[in-house]
């Protein structure tokens, strides 16, 4: 077994914030797998997978101590990301004929919530060992970073014996609401901190993606993804087109694009592979988008391993509703009105590539 990669102890993880006590959770299943998971962002820590050698490496980036994510530069490594993740333009939007306006931490955009949103908050939560499985709560007060209404969000991390990693996101609201909670894992299938992942094999079910403006806003529409440098439609190099002179990836320093996929839980939407470690990841989702992140803006936060988080060090396959879709008159409204429940699956499964 390889032991460079380990989880991190559980005591680095026991600090106070806000007058609420964070921290770390191991999930183990009979395959051999291991998963930590902290109470701070509900957020995913580590994911040790075993290579086609039988080695157990850490393929999700992430920190080993409680304050190395406090401090970070990328603060959404791994975590539960909302009310609404992805951008909304211009801080703002209109439901039911009232005007909404929101926390501009992304340029003019609201960023996935807002600043200390979801990510940032300590969770409660319950662990149930022998269903591999912790169950975590948050309650988010109506106008929190300019929502409307009284929020009660369950997120759940289930580790299963076939090496899946399943989330669920239940939410209830007592005033009509925009929701669109994701996990913003970053993966590498070489091991985290081993350099980065455009030589990683990547696979997306979509004929569409959806086209972006120079402040990655949609436009609204919605591009073919035949004979540009988004079609994934079989196995293709992450960097393969990844400098292309698109003016898609200009915008956005790489991919950075959401993909219309509706392929339901059952079927694989995302797949992505490195030959190096033999490792695959399948993505299964009852969203209708899956979001490709190559990592463009990361900064050099150093990671579990010692080494630094550089662009393209991590790629995310962020499952989710379509972005920015309260201003978008074309796109489908992700609206959760009172008494009615939203529930969405993430499931991310791991093997050997055959």
């Amino acid at each position: 077994m390889n032991t460079a990669f380990c989880l991190p102890a559980i005591d680095d993880f026991h600090r106070t914030l806000n007058g609420k006590n964070t921290h770390l959770f191991i999930l183990r299943n009979r395959a051999g797998m291991q998963i930590a998971i902290s109470d701070y962002g509900a957020r995913l820590v580590s994911a040790l997978v075993p290579n086609k050698y039988g080695d157990l490496i850490d393929v999700v980036l992430g920190f080993d101590s409680i304050q190395k994510y406090w401090n970070a530069d990328e603060q959404y490594h791994g975590a539960t990301i909302g009310r609404f993740a992805n951008r909304i333009a211009d801080g703002k939007f209109s439901l039911n004929g009232k005007e909404y306006r929101l926390p501009q931490n992304n340029g003019s955009s609201c960023l996935h919530g807002g600043p200390n949103s979801f990510h940032t908050r300590v969770w409660d939560r319950q662990v149930i060992y022998n269903a591999n499985k912790i169950m975590f709560y948050l309650v988010s007060e109506d106008m929190d970073n300019g929502f409307p209404g009284n929020v009660k969000i369950i997120v759940s991390y289930e580790l299963t014996d076939q090496n899946e990693i399943i989330i669920n996101f239940r939410v209830s609201s007592d005033k009509p609401t925009p929701i669109n909670l994701t996990n913003h894992a970053y993966f590498n299938l070489n091991g985290e901190g081993n350099g980065d992942v455009l030589e990683h094999q990547l696979k997306i079910d979509a004929p569409t993606f959806i086209e972006i403006d120079e402040r990655q806003i949609p436009t609204g529409n919605q591009l073919s993804v035949k004979n540009t440098p988004f079609d994934f439609s079989s196995y293709t190099k992450i960097g393969d087109a990844i400098n292309d002179q698109s003016l898609q990836l200009q915008y956005a320093g790489g991919y950075d694009h959401s993909f219309v996929c509706n392929k339901g839980i059952e079927e694989c939407s995302a797949s992505a592979y490195s030959e190096n470690s033999g490792i695959q990841l399948n993505v299964y989702t009852t969203y209708p988008t899956v979001h490709l992140y190559t990592g463009n803006f990361l900064a050099g936060d150093i990671g579990k391993s010692g080494q630094a988080y550089g662009k393209y060090s991590g790629f995310c396959l962020e499952a989710q509703h379509f972005l920015d879709n309260p201003n978008q008159p074309s796109f489908p409204k992700s609206i959760l009105n009172p008494g009615e429940a939203y529930s969405h699956t993430i499931k991310y499964k791991f093997c050997i590539k055959k």
